[in-house]
């Protein structure tokens, strides 16, 4: 029996098999708001037969956008346009869903990554971005505004208020961005937190805020919703945020509830020098694992089933993710299916399609009222 196609259970959640579709950032959203492309992206990824989809990072404050096209969730306009892609997707898939709650820091104001992705000012439509210092991500980008008190305050109630919305819309769990580079890693990473208050310093003061945030959301949502974390273990620069302290935030998060860890790495500093290969990532999940006990998702060129299935079956994880192989094939569920004996639940008004020598490939989902 194929162990990628094996149920798994998250608190209170049961997954129909281990495969997630993670957040993967449409730059298509108009003023926070989410929109067609998002019902027919999200749509298709629903129907797709993975056991979890996470919804893109989606900023909790405007300034917190990576450009000015990403998805929000900081007003009533803006949870009521991701009703509407939610209540399309609830009538048609059974999938549960996660919504990844995201700040960018200094690395917000930019433009579209197929025009570039480059730094834009006030007078193209971006911003001053903020951080925990005040030095920039590299050489072409606006240095941040330090947040004070004041702007720490701001940011985590920020956090609190979206995950209220997130929890009100029916997600089956919220995912807080401490990765790749945004706000809450820049304030774990000594690269980029040169503070010398009681967010900067020590390790301890460094996970502080992520801490706080992490607190406070877990306290917003109601006790059979899932609260994750995704971190990049390590910057791969020297001297900067590494497994060690990863594990550490992971001990420390799992104390505090946390239902699993997302496990990736990098986005800090243009200076990182990544060995990549077939899941290069997979090492770090599997020594969090090992050293916490928490559940992990993998993920870093996932791409064949085989290999999917060996993560599963040695341990490395306890699920895999994919993203680009996704995007590239929306139904890599269904081809990894038949090509490991295992069964997928799919739209029964797919059921038809299943090719002759894979009768049993296909199991009808679930649907409300269309």
């Amino acid at each position: 029996m194929s162990k990628l196609f094996s149920p798994y259970t998250l608190g209170d959640l049961t997954l129909e098999n281990r495969i997630v579709i993670p957040p993967m950032c449409q730059y298509s959203a108009h003023d926070g708001l989410a929109t067609d492309w998002h019902l027919m992206h999200y749509g298709q990824l629903a129907l797709s037969g993975a056991g979890l989809l996470i919804v893109e990072a989606t900023a909790v404050e405007p300034e917190g956008r990576i450009s000015p096209c990403d998805l929000g969730l900081w007003s009533d306009e803006t949870q009521d346009a991701l009703a509407r892609v939610l209540g399309a997707v609830r009538r048609y898939s059974s999938m549960p869903l996660v919504l990844q709650l995201a700040h960018a820091g200094r690395k917000a104001s930019t433009g579209l990554p197929w025009e570039g992705g480059d730094p834009i000012g006030p007078e193209q439509g971006g911003w001053v971005p903020c951080g925990p210092s005040c030095a920039a991500y590299d050489d072409a980008s606006t240095p941040p505004q330090q947040l004070d008190t004041e702007g720490l305050r701001r940011v985590r109630e920020a956090f609190v208020q979206a995950t209220r919305r997130a929890a009100s819309l029916g997600f089956e769990g919220v995912e807080l961005h401490c990765a790749h580079g945004y706000l809450l890693h820049e304030f774990l990473s000594p690269l980029a937190n040169t503070r010398t208050d009681a967010y900067g310093g020590s390790l301890d003061n460094r996970m502080r805020l992520a801490l706080e945030i992490f607190e406070a959301m877990r306290q917003e949502l109601p006790a059979g919703k899932l609260l994750g974390v995704r971190i990049s273990a390590t910057d791969w620069v020297e001297g900067g945020w590494d497994l060690d302290q990863s594990i550490t935030l992971a001990r420390e998060l799992k104390q505090r509830g946390c239902a699993y860890i997302h496990v990736s790495s990098g986005g800090l500093s243009p200076r990182q020098k990544i060995s990549l290969g077939p899941g290069y990532q997979v090492d770090f999940a599997e020594a969090i694992r090992k050293a916490t006990g928490l559940p992990t998702i993998a993920v870093g060129l996932i791409t064949a089933a085989r290999q999917a299935e060996e993560i599963i079956a040695t341990g490395q994880a306890d699920l895999v993710a994919l993203g680009r192989a996704m995007l590239y094939n929306p139904r890599w569920p269904w081809h990894a299916a038949a090509e490991l004996g295992a069964q997928v639940l799919a739209p029964p008004q797919y059921l038809r399609c299943q090719p002759r020598e894979y009768k049993a490939l296909l199991r009808a989902m679930e649907q409300g009222e269309g």
